[in-house]
């Protein structure tokens, strides 16, 4: 439940943070001295003390439009109220094929199939499902190679943290999933810039 805006914030005791397992994050250190933030507008949060902590990561690179967009505050809760959800299961609503029709106007040549997801790591998993599929579909079945790039993020998902780039992510869950390959990053260290296209080496893995 979300307190209305400029409401004041219960204090969390102590035991009220031991139930969340914070992703990404060393909860003991957390919970010793937590960081909250209890409400957000346009690219503001605001910590249940009141000092305003700007948003330069748009949340998690997903609120991109700022916090609190009153069209799309409206635009969700005119929506929540006439459906809140409608399975793909052999079955779908209207405004999902709209939508994919708008999307699929604006995107590249080729690239007119939608294939609607909840966060970007389940986007990364359900693209490397879709590739794999592919390829059997082909009667390319032995292509199961997946190739990464180091220092690539691609979620939190088994299969995106597998191809994944960033060793400290992958580090406590062991080897993830098999034939995995990196290419090397772009990133040139000399003059602090990245270099377009692929990497001196690496392409013979594709």
């Amino acid at each position: 439940m979300t307190a209305p805006a400029g409401a004041p914030v219960p204090s969390l005791v102590p035991n009220d943070l031991d139930a969340m397992w914070m992703p990404y994050t060393a909860n003991r250190d957390f919970k010793a001295a937590p960081r909250l933030l209890a409400e957000a507008e346009g690219m503001t949060y605001r910590t249940p003390e009141g000092r305003a902590v700007l948003d330069g990561t748009a949340g998690l690179w997903c609120v991109n439009a700022g916090h609190g967009r009153r069209q799309i505050v409206d635009a969700i809760t005119a929506q929540a109220s006439r459906m809140d959800y409608a399975p793909s299961f052999q079955m779908g609503h209207p405004l999902m094929f709209e939508a994919a029709s708008r999307i699929a106007a604006i995107t590249p040549s080729g690239l007119d199939r939608i294939f609607f997801t909840n966060s970007g790591s389940e986007s990364a998993d359900t693209a490397l499902k879709i590739a794999l599929a592919y390829h059997r579909a082909r009667g390319q079945g032995q292509r199961t190679v997946l190739i990464g790039r180091e220092r690539g993020y691609h979620g939190v998902g088994f299969g995106g943290m597998s191809v994944g780039g960033i060793g400290a992510n992958r580090r406590q869950f062991g080897s993830l999933l098999p034939k995995v390959d990196h290419l090397p990053h772009t990133h040139d260290l000399a003059r602090n810039a990245f270099s377009c296209g692929l990497p001196a080496h690496g392409a013979e893995l594709a």
